[in-house]
Parts: structure tokens; sequence; C-alpha cells
């Protein structure tokens, strides 16, 4: 499936991470080591942000995988979200160091939330990504408080099979990710805790 290579680095950095080390290379062979402070640091940088680490995804089958590096800003219940009813809320405050790539919460199929045929009700004013799973838990991951204007970006298209904690949207400098689920699902998180993409566990969904 899509988004499964993983060089370490999100393929959207290496040209940016290769300009910076040919520039280090011409500064070196021309000026010295001193002159390449700056551009080395540079490429630190953005290793840095761009790095995309890979993760062991708990063996959780009916875990909801945290799709991103940060910490739990906020769990509440909501009946103002995308899906139709009260559900679980929770904010995750993105490490603008963390891993680049976002991963999906859920296995499951990518579904179109501007569909007109949706067996739950579930509104069109917003840009997040719609997981169903095989049980038809929905779940909803959207992203916000963008950086210099660069929304996260998704490899992954409507219709597509996506694996439980399955790398599927560059997170871009996104500065807070959003999971909601349904009001049965119990959360595993609090108000406070670091947690890692792909590899920690925000909650669980009700079925045996």
């Amino acid at each position: 499936m899509k988004g499964q290579r993983n060089l370490f680095v999100a393929s959207e950095g290496i040209p940016f991470l290769c300009a910076t080390g040919v520039f280090i290379g011409v500064i070196l062979k021309f000026h010295g080591m001193l002159y390449a402070v700056l551009p080395v640091a540079l490429f630190i940088y953005l290793y840095l942000i761009f790095r995309d680490p890979r993760r062991q995804v708990p063996a959780v089958p009916l875990g909801v995988i945290c799709p991103v590096d940060g910490v739990v800003v906020d769990v509440v219940l909501t009946n103002k979200g995308v899906l139709d009813g009260e559900s679980h809320k929770i904010v995750i405050c993105v490490n603008s160091l963390g891993t680049y790539t976002a991963r999906c919460p859920i296995e499951g199929k990518i579904m179109d939330l501007y569909s007109g045929s949706l067996e739950r009700t579930v509104t069109n004013n917003t840009n997040g990504l719609w997981v169903r799973s095989d049980e038809n838990d929905d779940i909803i991951l959207q992203f916000y408080g963008n950086r210099f204007g660069l929304a996260p970006l998704a490899f992954l298209s409507y219709g597509e099979r996506v694996g439980q904690g399955q790398r599927c949207a560059y997170l871009r400098l996104t500065r807070y990710a959003e999971v909601q689920l349904a009001i049965t699902s119990r959360v595993l998180v609090k108000v406070g805790q670091r947690v890692r993409a792909g590899a920690d566990v925000l909650a669980k969904l009700p079925h045996p």
C-alpha cells in the first residue's frame, strides 16, 4: 500500500536536503569549515523537520493509534464535531521537531467526506480524513493551525485501504491534530501526556 516505504526522511524533504548538502560541499571546497557552520546547521534543522523514523505499531486490533508526535492538550466530549451526535475529541499539539508524516489511527477504508450517500451523517465543512473500519467504526482525523499557510498533504485517495499506523499524510508544520471517535470508545490518554505517532494508543474501539 502507499505510504509503507520509509527512508527515514519524508520524500518531500529529500530535494531540500540534497540541495543543502551540495551547497555545504561547495562552501567547504572554496571557503573552508568556518563558513560552512550555518549551512550545516540548516541541514540539521531540515533533517529534523523532515525526519520520518520507523515506528513499531503496537499489536492492538481495536486500538486507535496516535497520528502525530506531540502532547495531548484536550480530551473532551463534543456534539459539534464532524460525526453525527456526541463523540470523543482528542486534540494533540504537534511537536514541530517530531516525525514529519501523520499515521492513520485505525485500519480501514478512506471515505469521502463530501459524498452524498453516507451511512452516518457527516458534515461537509471539513478537510479532515475519514476512515471507516471493517466493523463500521468511524474515525475523523483533522489538522489545523498551519504555519506559513502550509496545510497537510494527504497521499492516500478515497476508497483506498489503509493499515493501522500506516503513513497517510505529510504534516508540513501543522500545529494541531484532532481525532474524533464514537462516544462508546474508551479513551486511554489524558491532558499533558506525551504521545508518539504510530507507537502510542489513544483509545480503544467498543467492539468485543
